[in-house]
Parts: structure tokens; sequence; C-alpha cells
């Protein structure tokens, strides 16, 4: 399916007093571009979420925030600074006795000294990383999801442009073996005006068109655009990801309209051409938006 480059995804998901909340969203960007929040306890994951986002998703600018909550008292430890304890029993025995203070110092004493004792959590990363790899899939799935809706918005409107590029081609087509044969005649009229045209050698007339057919014909140009038509319509109906592609293609498409513009001796394939360029100006833009 085609897909836009717009997009947006969330999910919360909670196993074992573990929450784990996702938010992806996605923009039009050149490249693919991920920017991760990821909350320092769980840095060490980012690689994985890194490379679950860039499988399913291959271009856009990418923003993944990541929150994480673990409430699970079985992964709490409880952490003894004994040097520092000592150090601080020291301290205050040094007080006492300087002072002759009486000596009353106990365990909570110390214990309500900073730094004494902490609480950390144990993280079982194989275990959090199952967790986070479900939240992370929930919303790229979403993610997918609108931009596969959007893709198919895009797609139609894609396939009217074709369709327009493609009546204005068909009427270049129509006038070009006229020119030549226009150009024939004004020149017979213009000799004709200026000297006796019985005179002038048929040869060197027939001379004269042949290099300006020559010079003015454009066969090869629409061949080669009917034939990038029809591979811009096959890579749509393939699917995303086809963007860069299509951005190659449009280059070929406006190239070959330049050099029809530049060869076109009529009014009516000049106006023409006008219009494709704006149609596939409009093409483009809208290339822009696909994955």
């Amino acid at each position: 399916m085609l897909r836009s480059m717009t997009g947006f995804g969330h999910c919360e998901y909670t196993e074992n007093d573990i929450t784990v909340t996702v938010e992806i969203k996605t923009v039009n960007h050149r490249y693919c571009d991920i920017f991760l929040r990821i909350p320092k306890q769980i840095s060490s994951l980012e690689e994985q979420v890194r490379s679950l986002v860039n499988d399913r998703i291959h271009r856009g600018k990418i923003d993944v925030y990541i929150n994480y909550d673990n409430k699970s008292s079985n992964d709490q430890e409880v952490i003894l600074d004994e040097s520092l304890a000592k150090a601080y029993y020291s301290a205050l025995k040094k007080i006492t006795d300087n002072l002759g203070l009486r000596d009353d110092i106990t365990a909570s004493t110390i214990a309500r000294f900073p730094d004494i004792i902490k609480v950390e959590k144990k993280e079982d990363n194989d275990y959090i990383a199952e967790i986070l790899k479900k939240a992370v899939s929930v919303a790229i799935d979403e993610v997918i999801e609108m931009r596969t809706r959007e893709g198919q918005k895009l797609k139609e409107n894609l396939f009217d442009i074709l369709d327009n590029i493609e009546k204005f081609i068909e009427k270049i087509e129509q006038k070009a073996p006229i020119v030549v044969e226009e150009y024939k005649e004004k020149l017979e009229q213009r000799l004709s005006e200026l000297i006796d045209i019985q005179k002038v050698d048929p040869a060197r007339i027939a001379t004269e068109v042949a290099l300006f057919a020559d010079k003015c014909n454009i066969d090869e140009e629409l061949t080669r655009l009917n034939s990038h038509i029809s591979q811009m319509r096959d890579m749509l109906n393939a699917g995303s990801p086809v963007g860069k592609k299509a951005d190659f293609l449009i280059q070929e498409m406006n190239r070959e309209v330049n050099t029809i513009g530049s060869k076109a001796n009529n009014l009516d394939i000049t106006r023409n051409v006008v219009e494709l360029k704006s149609e596939i100006e409009k093409l483009r833009e809208q290339i822009q938006n696909i994955e």
C-alpha cells in the first residue's frame, strides 16, 4: 500500500506494575530521521527501539517519546554505603570526644545522613525490552494505519494529475505532425512574397523542410515521457517505499518536457508544455508526502 509520511501513534502498556507509554509522530522528510527521547533507566534499550522503528517506517522525520514507570516492589534493592557510614561515625565520635558529650550515637542516627542508604530498582532489561517492544509495535501499527489512509487519498490525487498530464501530451502528439507541414506552407508563402517561387529549386525547399523537421522532432521525447508516466503508475500501485524513486522519475519527466519546449516551434505546443510543467510541479509537491 502507498503511505504518506504523516502519522501519529500512541500506546500505553502495563504488565506486572511496569507501565510503558510510547508516542510516535511522523512528518515529511527527505530521509529517515529518528529522534528518540527515552528515560535514563532504560537508555540501554535505545538501539533496539530505533531498530524496531526503522524496520517498519522507511522515510520521514520520526519523533519517538517514551515514558517508563516501574512500581514493582520486587525489583527494589536497598544499598548501604558502609564506608560513608564509618566516616560519619568517626566524625560524630570525634565531636563527642572533643566536646565531652555523652556518646549516644546509634545506627538510626547515622542512617539519617544523606546517601548512607539508597533504594534502587533492579531493572531486568530483557523483560523490560519485551514490554517496550510490545508498546512500540502497537504505536507503530497506529502510525502505519494513519499513513496508509493518507496514502490512499494521495494516490487518488496523483493518478488524477497523471491523467491530466496524459491529456496535454495527447494534444501535443496531435499537433506535432502538423508543425512541419505548417512550416513548409509558411516558407513557400514567404518566398513567394519575396521572389518568384517558380525560380526556387524544389529540392532546396525540401532540404530546408527536412532540416526543420529533424530539428523540431519530439517523437523520442514524447515516447520517453509516456514511458515515465507508465512507470510512475506502476510505482504507485506497487506501494511504499517509493518516494525517492518517484522523485528521480519526476526529474526525468521535467527533462523531457523542457526538451519538448525548446524544440517546439508552435504556439499551441508551447502552451501545452507550460500546462505540462504546471501539472508535473503538482506531482512533485505531492510526491514529497509519500514514503
